[in-house]
């Protein structure tokens, strides 16, 4: 069954308030994680607290609560290098015909590497709202996320799923790929990222096809191609002849647990000032960065979840501040504690 690029551009556009409008993977989601976010919350007087009704802070805590869950974005070192990498590559196959040069983002998980490769697709994106203000069919950028044990029909989807492409049963693989080919083309899209690539094994004959699929879609799409996955160079998918045109071709830009230097203290110091808690003093996390630092082993990534975690259970408990007790609290991932245990072993025994 053939896919018309007619009835493919007619559905491009998912139905917000949907679930998928909250999903990156979607392109209303997407869209919706690229503008601004709503203002932070508030901070209500005590008086003004004790004149609340119980529905009305009810909903005061419900605000700020939901803001707590979000997640923070801090303008790291990594991100910007990333940044100005990302920018560099996508100006410089601007005009190429062929042999396009992409980017590698790899590293340990819960080191930021969503984190980095959104930020500078949303930048991307921004650049070129900025730039053609009242054309409302662009799609500059697409994201996608290897499922696990992909087949190349099932990453194919997906890129079709984020457009909003319909797929049925019947549509074989060469339909689905002219459609996307085809919407991509004509939105002018000049930024494809592709998140979880560790989940390719170049050692199974479906992972080869989905590489495959991958290098065929960078052929046709004048596109820059940004990956992200945990330890990309260490999993197989650089070596061998597949993985010699990948390795040729694409930067790789490893990520990797902070040190606990300035900038570790910095990231701290800027997430407490997000904090919207009624009792909390200021500086109380910044006196326990070292603490923080040796709790997440220097994983950005946890930090933001036991800071935010933290946050949430001080307002769910009433406590309306972050302790050090609250903080030890919060469960962790078995990453960060790993590292964590193993930064403790190490300075023991310097």
């Amino acid at each position: 069954m053939t896919i018309s690029k007619s009835a493919a551009c007619r559905t491009v556009l998912p139905q917000a308030g949907t679930e998928a409008s909250r999903q990156l993977n979607t392109l209303a989601g997407w869209r919706r994680f690229v503008d601004e976010p709503p203002a932070p919350p508030v901070l209500s007087s005590r008086s003004a607290l004790q004149r609340m009704s119980a529905s009305e802070r009810d909903l005061y805590d419900e605000e700020r609560l939901d803001h707590h869950a979000r997640m923070l974005t801090v303008a790291t070192s990594f991100v910007e290098t990333t940044a100005i990498c990302g920018r560099r590559l996508v100006l410089l196959n601007r005009h190429a015909i062929s042999a396009r040069r992409g980017l590698i983002v790899s590293g340990p998980a819960g080191t930021g590497k969503t984190i980095t490769i959104t930020q500078l697709a949303r930048s991307h994106e921004l650049l070129d709202r900025a730039r053609h203000p009242h054309v409302a069919d662009r799609i500059p950028v697409v994201y996608v996320t290897v499922p696990p044990a992909a087949t190349a029909r099932m990453i194919a989807t997906e890129f079709a799923r984020f457009l909003g492409l319909p797929v049925r049963a019947r549509s074989n693989m060469t339909d689905i790929i002219e459609a996307v080919v085809g919407v991509c083309t004509d939105t002018r899209t000049g930024l494809v990222l592709v998140d979880e690539l560790h989940n390719i094994s170049l050692t199974s004959r479906h992972g080869a096809e989905v590489a495959d699929t991958l290098k065929y879609f960078s052929e046709r799409l004048p596109a820059t191609f940004v990956y992200a996955g945990i330890d990309i160079q260490e999993s197989g998918l650089l070596s061998g002849t597949r993985g010699a045109q990948i390795a040729g071709r694409f930067t790789l830009i490893p990520s990797r647990p902070f040190p606990y230097n300035t900038e570790w203290k910095g990231l701290v110091a800027t997430m407490e000032d997000t904090l919207r808690l009624q009792d909390h003093r200021p500086g109380t996390l910044t006196g326990l960065d070292r603490f923080l630092h040796d709790h997440t082993g220097g994983m950005i990534g946890s930090l933001s979840h036991t800071i935010r975690g933290a946050a949430i259970d001080a307002i769910l408990t009433g406590a309306e501040k972050i302790t050090k007790k609250i903080i030890q609290a919060i469960p962790l991932d078995h990453t960060a504690r790993t590292t964590a245990s193993l930064a403790t072993k190490t300075a023991t025994f310097r």
